[in-house]
């Protein structure tokens, strides 16, 4: 046999091919799946076949973080994308069609809002913007035509939450699908299908993964939806790389041990704000003065270390500067649920009627770092302001 062929032929021998067994599962990259007969490739043709077929088939990895957010989640079925708003997308995409109408909750991720403005309605399909904080009122947004709702609850930026049970119990009467993005209080904190949605969505890319070095995002749908689901997954050829993957699996591990600090070092600070005379609102729904805190209480285990604040006066973009850009620990960036505590201050912009309208949301994403250190830098900071 010559040099080159026996290069290629030992590469990964056949009598080698069970790995080590490491603590973390081997990470798994890949196009070409060998099939071990012939019998399997023709199994493969027909679609009868169980195993992998290719790259884009996912591959273990992605696999075994797909089973263990299923599992979190008591759900039928969960695949893994690229990113959040590439779950959103797919999912929003997998239950519609032209000519069909769907709801989404004006405290929606802005990209997925975006996403039904530019790409949707394009295809016929129209969309709603509905009060951030709706309920039963649900039925007064609902057309003959409406076949989806999309809620986030709470809303990632101004915190407002749904009445998702008493939504679900309308939509199911009329077979319109729920989804729920619940990536603020994790899997551990919320279970979406018991309060009867049928599609949950989460932003690995936050909590889950935890250090601010991952992008990808989970869709989980009980057995109702889990078919219309499933087949238009595959049939987009969707995937997630292997990297992504492996570390979103090693940031669960520690996800319950990292939300409760955040937990708690968020509440920590979101009570002191509340003293700080230059504060008028803090917007977390732990806490009593939070105006959905009745529903928190019903439908949360916990929560998570993302809240905002307003302040009693206006400021000008100078004197916020000025404030923000004295703060050490906190660091301006988008994204949250990593180690590192971040900031982010604008006004925001509704559709539908907004308890904060004209007001500058001040969203603080609580990390790792002591409590008693983050409130001492904002506690600098507010000297800008006196």
């Amino acid at each position: 046999m010559k040099e080159q062929t026996r290069i290629i032929r030992n590469l990964w021998p056949e009598r080698e091919r069970t790995p080590a067994t490491t603590i973390n599962p081997p990470l798994f990259k890949g196009s070409t799946v060998l099939f071990d007969s012939y019998e399997d490739m023709a199994r493969a043709a027909r679609r009868e076949y169980s195993g992998i077929t290719y790259g884009t088939d996912r591959l273990p990895t992605q696999r075994q973080l797909e089973e263990a957010i299923r599992d979190l989640e008591g759900g039928a079925v969960t695949r893994v994308f690229q990113s959040g708003i590439a779950a959103i997308q797919t999912v929003l995409m997998a239950f519609s069609k032209s000519g069909d109408h769907i709801l989404v909750c004006d405290n929606a991720y802005a990209p997925g809002q975006r996403f039904c403005r530019q790409v949707l309605q394009k295809f016929n399909i129209d969309f709603t913007l509905i009060p951030p904080s709706v309920g039963a009122d649900i039925e007064e947004y609902i057309r003959a035509n409406t076949v989806l709702i999309l809620l986030e609850s709470p809303g990632s930026i101004t915190f407002e939450i749904q009445d998702v049970r008493a939504i679900t119990g309308v939509a199911r009467q009329r077979d319109i699908v729920t989804v729920l993005d619940a990536t603020w209080a994790t899997p551990l904190y919320l279970k979406p299908f018991e309060l009867g949605v049928d599609v949950s969505i989460h932003s690995v890319t936050k909590y889950i993964s935890g250090y601010s070095d991952v992008l990808a995002g989970t869709v989980t749908t009980n057995e109702r939806c889990s078919a219309v689901f499933r087949k238009f997954y595959k049939q987009m050829e969707i995937y997630t790389p292997a990297e992504e993957c492996y570390l979103a699996l090693r940031g669960l591990q520690s996800l319950a041990t990292r939300l409760r600090q955040h937990e708690q070092s968020a509440l920590f600070i979101a009570e002191w704000l509340r003293t700080v005379p230059l504060v008028d609102d803090v917007l977390h729904p732990a806490l009593p003065s939070h105006p959905e805190h009745h529903l928190w209480k019903r439908d949360f285990r916990g929560s998570s270390g993302l809240f905002a604040f307003t302040f009693r006066q206006d400021y000008s973009e100078t004197q916020l500067a000025a404030f923000i850009n004295s703060l050490e620990l906190f660091r301006l960036g988008y994204s949250w649920g990593g180690y590192k505590s971040l900031l982010t201050a604008a006004k925001i912009v509704r559709a539908t009627p907004s308890r904060y309208a004209g007001k500058t949301i001040v969203r603080l994403s609580i990390g790792l770092e002591d409590a008693s250190d983050l409130m001492h830098d904002l506690e600098r900071g507010f000297a800008f302001l006196r």
